[in-house]
Parts: structure tokens; C-alpha cells; sequence
């Protein structure tokens, strides 16, 4: 797919396509840098704060850092260095070629980018154009020349926001900062940008090298432990670099993607802000982290989680800050017109006010894996889990927004009851098996009352579990049922869930979400198949014993990532690209287990099959 993606746009027109953004990070936030050479998505200091640059969400007027060789060129090569977030860009051109090395160092307690320009061969002239708009591209800032005649500076101030930028000497044209730079063989040529607050003096200059080397090594030493199942293995230590990158680096707190409004559906309304930390993600996150060698994680997670449900449980959300934040007031900007036009624009996510069973689940079974994996508990933690059991049974019968956060009436949800059952099934376990306090005999018997509920309910005359108790419609969030132990992957009922959302729900063979046309959800539009549903039916496929058809669906999802294995939440199959937030954490996560599945299955082979490479 993305081989044929070679026409790069020109200045002033729309943002790439999103499968062609790569990302950068330091642990704090991230940017988005295109194939085109354009930095469109950046915000400062954190993932969740107002950006900097905005292009993604509109053009280059809306903020935008573009830096490429002036004139006829062309983008031959885009690539991690392994093992890190370390973006290295080689560009040929008439005249020579370059390499350009973008990244965010790491654990320096500062806010820089860099992206430095080495020559390859010959001689290339190198344009980079500067837009800057604080606040969603709401605030032009105040900029000045600062610095030497040797070592130039410019220094942007808006606000509360300031950014100083070093390298080549950029000039003023037309609202934007323009510098141009002869580059040849073996030169190197460094810009840095660095945020920081502006009623603080300018932070020094960064020692670029330095930086560079320890970046490097940071991402190579924590990917070092990761413990592969032997099946799609490049792709799961990508996805699960990925996932270490969207956690931020002092609170713990794990954003389900960097971006917010990137559409799941072109020029509709389904646009929403991703750059906040679900428990259901962040859980099932630190599921797949835990069982690829990454015991620490939990903790941190862990002491996250208490810090940001502690108080009253009756104050529960099933979202928050980074940091903990309970307001995430959803709001639409008008400064920003959209990805390609999709509007509104949002920043909050007003379902942190809704109510959705399903997070005990998720929650109980990451930390009960926790202590499987020798995470010990403390009287505070396991304080918590007991008091969020009872806060669930006060809330037992309570109708919900299900999973996907469905803003029309409340429901009761299959997979939510499950998720409950799940939850009450791990406090159990926690009591019988790691000899932690608390009533066992009361929690086995909502458990159980809850699988008579849905084994008379939640299950159609057709044999398959049902989306909800009012409806024979499937609902892709039901693969689950099987991986929280509910029933087997080869129980009939699972089996003929399976063939239900086969027969149902599949557009260009990957797995949508539900039937939006049901009118379930209370909202306008379509959207496409969702990656993360597509990897649980590879799972549910390979341990259902069909492993052939699992491994056929798990090759087309791997081949849908883009060049630098990045995936986002949606796949448009009709248009062959890559729809909203991204990189979204659920699709990787999701990768993760759908081939930890597939090496399960293929274990179980006779000797005499031999097993696919992957």
C-alpha cells in the first residue's frame, strides 16, 4: 500500500494521509511527521495540551514545521532505528541525497525536538518553512531574532507558551519563517526546538550528539526484555514500543492515541479526542506490556489508577488526565477546520461522564495478572479493588453506554455483563488462590448469578450472544467473552457468535464494530471497520481451531500497517487507508494478543504441519 505513496503534497495544500505520518515522542507528548517532510501535529509540553503545530487539523496556516530538499525530490526510505522512536528520512534529489533524523530526546526533563540533516551524496539545498499558532492554532505568537550572527536563535511568545528554535538563521515571509541551507557530503546541519514556559529565561542550547546517543539507548535498553511468542514478532515489538511510547513518563497514565478529531469517517462528525487515559485501554495496555517482560509498568499503572479513582467511588469515571484529571469538558473549536474538512474539531471527551460496566472487568483482570505475574499487593491497593467491587454491585442493574461509549439510550450490554461477571470472578480468585481478604462465598454468587443472567438473556435463538438483551444483532466487542474466560473459544454459543459477525458485520473482510444502521449508537454516519475488532477475531479464529483463516486475516492486518508499522483505530477497505486517531493503542494492543494467539495455536500443530513464517 504504501509503496505507491510516493506523490508528496505541495505547500498549501491538505494534510497527508494518515498512514503517512510516522511518530516521535519523548514520554510527555508526540508529534506527527509526515512523508512530505512536514511536522502537522505537535503539542506542548503534553500529550493533551493545546498545539503547536495543528496542520493535521486543517493546513499549514494552522501551524506547521516543513523541512525537505527545495525543488524536485523524492522520499526513497523511512525508517525507525531499531528499536527506538529515532526517524531517520532519506530524500534523493538531481543533485545528491540527504538524510533527515527526527526525535524527541528523552529523559532530559526537557521539551525538544530536533531534526538534523546529514549529507549522503552530492549536494542538496535544504528549504524549512516555520509556522507557528499556539492554542490550536489560535495565538500568533510574538517572534524575534535572538542569538549570534554565528548561532541564531528565534524566539516565538504567546501567552504562557514560548518556543525558542536553533539552527540556520530563518527570515520572516508572509506570516511564516523560511531558512534555506546548502547541505553536501558528510555536513551535518542541526535545528532544535525547544518548548518551555514564557516567563522563564530561554533554555540553554541542547548538546544534539549527546542527546542523539542517549535517546537511542534508552529505547534500545527497554525494548531489550521483550519476551516475543515467536509469531509476528517484528510487529508485536513494534506495537509494544508503541504502547511504551504513548505513556507518560512521570504519571503512569497511558493515552489511547496522540491525536484528537482525525475522522472515522470522512467529512462526518465522528471525530473525537483520544489524548486522555481510559481505564479499559490503559488495562488491557498493561495487560499485553505484563505478559512481554514488563513487570514495572504494572506497578507504575497501578499506582496511577489509585491515584486517579482515589475519593469518593461514587465519583468514578472511566476516563481521566494524564495526571489524573477529572474535568475533560468536551468543547469544539472553531479554530481549526477539521482533518480534510471533517468537523467539528473537539478537545475533552464528554463521555467521561458516562457510566460503562465493562472497566471493572478490564481493571480486575490487568491487576489480578499483575499478582499472577508477581506484582505484590499492598493494604492500599487491594483496598481499592475491594471497594470497586462494591462500588459495582451498587451498580449491578444499572444500564449502560457500553464499550463504544454509545450515546444513544442506555443499554444492557452483553459484553458489559460479561465484563462485570469478569470482575467479580477475579476477586474471587484473588481470595482462593493469593489468600487476600475479603467474602468470596458473596462475590461467587453475583458471579454466578450474573452467567445465569446472560446465558438467558444475552443469548439469541439463533445460538450466538446477542449485542444486547433487546436485540438479535452482534456486536464485535462479544470476541471477548472467550479471552476473560467467560466461555470457550470452541463453546458452541462462542463458535456461532464467531459465524454470526462473519456473516453480519464484515465490510471488505475486516469486522466493523456493530451495524451502525441499527441506530444503536445516536449518532449520524458510518464509520469502517475497526482494526482492533479485526485482531480479536484472528484470536478467537486461532484458538477455535481455525488456524489457517487466522493466519490468512493476520497477514492482511499486519500488511495494513504503514511503512514504520504504525496502525491507526479504523480501516477504510473501499479507499485503502487508514481512518481516525492514530496510532491508536487499542490496535496495537490488540496486535499483540492476536499473535500471542496465533503462536499458541501453532504449538498445538502436529510436528508433521509445518508452521507459517511470519
Amino acid at each position: 500500500m504504501h509503496e505507491a505513496r510516493r506523490k508528496l503534497r505541495l505547500a498549501g495544500s491538505m494534510p497527508d494521509a494518515i498512514e503517512d505520518y510516522a511518530l516521535i515522542g519523548d514520554l510527555h507528548t508526540a508529534a506527527l511527521v509526515s512523508r512530505s517532510g512536514a511536522i502537522d501535529w505537535l503539542c506542548l509540553p503534553r500529550f493533551d495540551s493545546p498545539s503547536v503545530f495543528g496542520a493535521l487539523l486543517g493546513d499549514e496556516g494552522h501551524g506547521q514545521w516543513l523541512l525537505r530538499p527545495v525543488g524536485e525530490a523524492e522520499c526513497v526510505e523511512r525508517r525507525y532505528e531499531e528499536d527506538t522512536f529515532v526517524l531517520v528520512t532519506r530524500w534523493r534529489t538531481p543533485t545528491g541525497e540527504i538524510e533527515v533524523t527526527d526525535l524527541m530526546p528523552l529523559r532530559d526533563r526537557r521539551a525538544d525536538l530536533v531534526r538534523r540533516v546529514r549529507g549522503v551524496r552530492g549536494e542538496v539545498r535544504v528549504e524549512q518553512q516555520l509556522r507557528i499558532r499556539f492554542d490550536y492554532a489560535s495565538a500568533m505568537p510574538w517572534v524575534r531574532q535572538t542569538g549570534t550572527e554565528e548561532h541564531p536563535s528565534l524566539v516565538a511568545i504567546a501567552g504562557p507558551d514560548a518556543i525558542v528554535v536553533r539552527g540556520p538563521r530563518f527570515r520572516p515571509v508572509d506570516h511564516a519563517h523560511r531558512a534555506e541551507t546548502v547541505v553536501r557530503e558528510g555536513e551535518v546541519v542541526d535545528t532544535v526546538l525547544t518548548w518551555f514556559p514564557s516567563h522563564r529565561a530561554t533554555p540553554p542550547p541542547l548538546e544534539v550528539d549527546e542527546q542523539l546517543d542517549r535517546t537511542r539507548r534508552w529505547w534500545r535498553d527497554w525494548a531489550r526484555p521483550c519476551a516475543t511468542a515467536g509469531a509476528y514478532d517484528a510487529h508485536v515489538r513494534r506495537s509494544l514500543l508503541v504502547l511504551r511510547a504513548l505513556t507518560h513518563e512521570d504519571t503512569g497514565g497511558i493515552v489511547a492515541a496522540p491525536t484528537t478529531s482525525l475522522p472515522e469517517d470522512l467529512g462526518g462528525s465522528r471525530n473525537w479526542d483520544y489524548r486522555y487515559v481510559w481505564l479499559r485501554d490503559a488495562a488491557l495496555t498493561l495487560e499485553s506490556l505484563m505478559l512481554h517482560g514488563y513487570g514495572e509498568e504494572a506497578a507504575d499503572w497501578r499506582d496511577w489508577l489509585l491515584r486517579a479513582i482515589a475519593g469518593d467511588f461514587d465519583d468514578l469515571q472511566i476516563m481521566y488526565g494524564l495526571a489524573g484529571e477529572r474535568r475533560l469538558t468536551e468543547v469544539e473549536l472553531d479554530s481549526l477546520p477539521g482533518y480534510r474538512g471533517s468537523s467539528p474539531v473537539r478537545v475533552g471527551n464528554g463521555a467521561f461522564t458516562q457510566f460503562q460496566g465493562d472497566i471493572f472487568g478490564e481493571v480486575m483482570i490487568a491487576l489480578d495478572q499483575a499478582r499472577g505475574l508477581g506484582v505484590e499487593e499492598d493494604d492500599v491497593s487491594w483496598a481499592l479493588q475491594t471497594e470497586l467491587l462494591r462500588y459495582a454491585e451498587r451498580h449491578l442493574d444499572r444500564r449502560d453506554n457500553g464499550i463504544w461509549e454509545i450515546r444513544g439510550p442506555h443499554r444492557t450490554f452483553v459484553h458489559s455483563r460479561a465484563m462485570l461477571w469478569a470482575a467479580f470472578d477475579r476477586g474471587v480468585h484473588a481470595v482462593r488462590e493469593h489468600g487476600l481478604s475479603g467474602d468470596a462465598e458473596h462475590w461467587a454468587s453475583i458471579r454466578d448469578r450474573l452467567r445465569v443472567e446472560i446465558e438467558q438473556h444475552g443469548v439469541a435463538e439463533g445460538g450466538w450472544f446477542r449485542q444486547h438483551y433487546e436485540t438479535d444483532e452482534v456486536d464485535a466487542s462479544l470476541l471477548q467473552l472467550a479471552h476473560i474466560g467467560f466461555v470457550a473459544y470452541d463453546d458452541p454459543r462462542m463458535l456461532a457468535t464467531v459465524d454470526r459477525i462473519e456473516r453480519t458485520l464484515l465490510r471488505g473482510g475486516l469486522p466493523l464494530r456493530y451495524r451502525t444502521e441499527s441506530g444503536v449508537d445516536g449518532l449520524p454516519g458510518d464509520e469502517h471497520p475497526f482494526l482492533a475488532c479485526a485482531f480479536w477475531l484472528v484470536e478467537n479464529l486461532a484458538h477455535g481451531g481455525r488456524l489457517a483463516d487466522a493466519e490468512a486475516l493476520m497477514d492482511r492486518l499486519v500488511g495494513l500497517a504503514n511503512d514504520v508499522g504504525l496502525l491507526s483505530e479504523e480501516f477504510d477497505v473501499e479507499h485503502d487507508r487508514h481512518m481516525g486517531n492514530t496510532p491508536q493503542a487499542l490496535s496495537h494492543l490488540a496486535l499483540v494478543r492476536a499473535a500471542d494467539a496465533i503462536a499458541t495455536a501453532r504449538k498445538r500443530v502436529p510436528q508433521s504441519v509445518p508452521a507459517r513464517a511470519s
